[in-house]
């Protein structure tokens, strides 16, 4: 699981830096919407404050039923402060923005050719094989 995380880590660097990353719910549904083919991978990411956001689970269950129906694999984060700290995704007074969905993308030309990517593909692939269809990853500590 701690591989995953930082594989998890890993990817969304890399397509950070590529410009492969699709961040907020909104924006994702948008991308999903238009152009389901050009995702590759899904992250749902929630923690105690949002547990019981009604309109976000709603949201998630959409997002899941896309993802499956499309072959996407999609993880399950509980750390939203940590994935802002990642992608350096926070506001000035240091509060994540919304992290709540992140895709990442295949770039226009090709498909995205990530290690990590893989790694994670392969770890989704062994959760199901377990009947874990939404699996969770634990982001490593900074």
């Amino acid at each position: 699981m701690q591989c995953a995380g930082k594989a998890l880590e890993e990817l969304l660097v890399s397509a950070e830096s590529q410009e492969c990353l699709t961040v907020g719910v909104y924006e994702s549904a948008k991308v999903m919407n238009v152009d389901p083919d050009c995702v590759a991978f899904c992250v749902l990411a929630t923690d105690e404050e949002y547990e019981g956001d009604i309109a976000l689970q709603i949201h998630f269950t959409l997002i899941q039923a896309f993802c499956f129906d499309n072959g996407i694999d999609i993880v399950r984060v509980n750390d939203t402060q940590r994935l802002a700290e990642i992608l350096g995704n926070t506001d000035e007074s240091g509060e994540p923005k919304d992290v709540h969905c992140i895709l990442v993308t295949n770039p226009s030309e090709d498909t995205l050719d990530d290690p990590a990517l893989e790694k994670l593909s392969l770890f989704c692939e062994e959760c199901r094989s377990f009947n874990e269809w939404f699996p969770a990853i634990t982001l490593p500590e900074r």
